[in-house]
């Protein structure tokens, strides 16, 4: 559907239930999803899988936070152009501002509108073409 098939989204989120969600949205709309539970197994796959489409990343991890992962996500090479959509519960405008300077491409936040998350996946997804 709309051109989503078999994209490929790192979601880096350690809520069960949220990444749950997360997956069942996004798989229902032909994105193949490889989960991360927490900053360490996101580092892993910074360095074990082919660059994703787009990831999707929340703040507070265990281990590593969101934000210490924008930077690793960004030096790592082939991952520079991999676009960030962050999604998580830290709705301050200084948490905001420092994931973007970091280098996210958009930032949601929780609780977020299901149709609102895949829109803007979608449009990130449309820049990178």
């Amino acid at each position: 559907m709309n051109g989503s098939a078999g994209q490929r989204i790192l979601m880096v989120e350690d809520e069960e239930d949220i990444a749950f969600l997360i997956r069942f949205l996004l798989e229902r709309h032909g994105f193949i999803v490889e989960h991360a539970a927490d900053g360490r197994q996101a580092l892993e796959r910074l360095t074990s899988i082919e660059p994703p489409d787009l990831a999707l990343m929340d703040i507070m991890l265990p281990y590593h936070d969101g934000l210490e992962l924008i930077g690793r996500l960004r030096a790592q090479v082939g991952w520079e152009a991999v676009p960030v959509l962050m999604l998580t519960a830290k709705a301050r405008e200084a948490d905001v501002v420092r994931a973007l300077e970091l280098g996210a491409d958009d930032y949601v936040t929780k609780p977020f509108q299901p149709e609102e998350l895949l829109a803007r996946i979608r449009r990130l997804l449309r820049g990178r073409r």
